[in-house]
């Protein structure tokens, strides 16, 4: 069944019916499956798992891949980030998320909203909220025992936000070499610059990624950009 919308719009909407009528989340969820067609959020989510770009884009990445994903605030990047790691958790692989943005209680209500039952994932899916995430902390937990896991870190930007922390350059190559030493791989998501909006673009690029510091983008293996409820994977290196 074809949706009116692109579900990260239909979440959108579901939030704003919340608030608006003063309903819980998941009733809102319902609510707009049932607008679209479906018995409930969870049906509408489960018939659409096969077809979301990040069963697709999982499916591209390789082993020691170091990966941007990019976004205007608003199109999807944090949901394809923890869509990415669902997917992993149903290929049984170790998945992270590690996040300086939310609390965990925001990751696992966007985790409902994906139609994901809390108990299936997280046996597999550790989701970190600590204020001293940056790369060394990342490759901690993870460890090196731990082959092809896939982690997702939220948000690029933040990583040396702390003045203790490496500069992100650094903290990037750290990564790259720990992806590539244990065969894990590892999505970083990232702002886009606002400017892009002017461009008259369908969809950012890399020089349209917000850098406070510098950082040599050739790091990454691959790249995928969002807009729109569109999704594009390109190869960097």
């Amino acid at each position: 069944m074809k949706l009116s919308a692109p579900i990260f719009k239909l979440k959108r909407q579901a939030k704003l019916l919340a608030r608006e009528s003063d309903i819980p989340l998941h009733a809102a969820l319902d609510q707009t499956a049932r607008n679209e067609g479906f018995r409930a959020w969870s049906h509408l989510a489960a018939s659409a798992s096969d077809h979301r770009p990040a069963h697709e884009m999982l499916a591209q990445l390789s082993p020691g891949d170091l990966v941007l994903l990019g976004a205007r605030p608003g199109h999807g990047k944090t949901l394809m980030g923890l869509e990415l790691a669902i997917e992993a958790v149903r290929t049984d692989r170790s998945a992270f998320f590690f996040t300086l943005e939310d609390n965990e209680g925001v990751v696992f209500d966007r985790l409902q909203m994906l139609g994901t039952d809390r108990k299936v994932v997280e046996a597999k899916l550790t989701v970190d909220t600590s204020d001293d995430i940056c790369a060394d902390y990342i490759i901690d937990r993870i460890g090196h025992g731990s082959s092809g896991a896939l982690a997702i870190i939220d948000y690029l930007q933040l990583l040396d936000q702390r003045r203790r922390n490496p500069e992100l350059d650094v903290q990037m190559k750290a990564l790259r070499t720990f992806a590539s030493a244990t065969g894990s791989i590892i999505v970083a998501l990232s702002q886009i610059d606002r400017a892009f909006e002017t461009t008259g673009r369908s969809i950012p690029g890399l020089e349209d990624i917000r850098l406070p510091n510098p950082l040599d983008m050739s790091l990454f293996t691959k790249a995928c950009f969002m807009h729109g409820g569109e999704a594009h994977l390109e190869k960097i290196a």
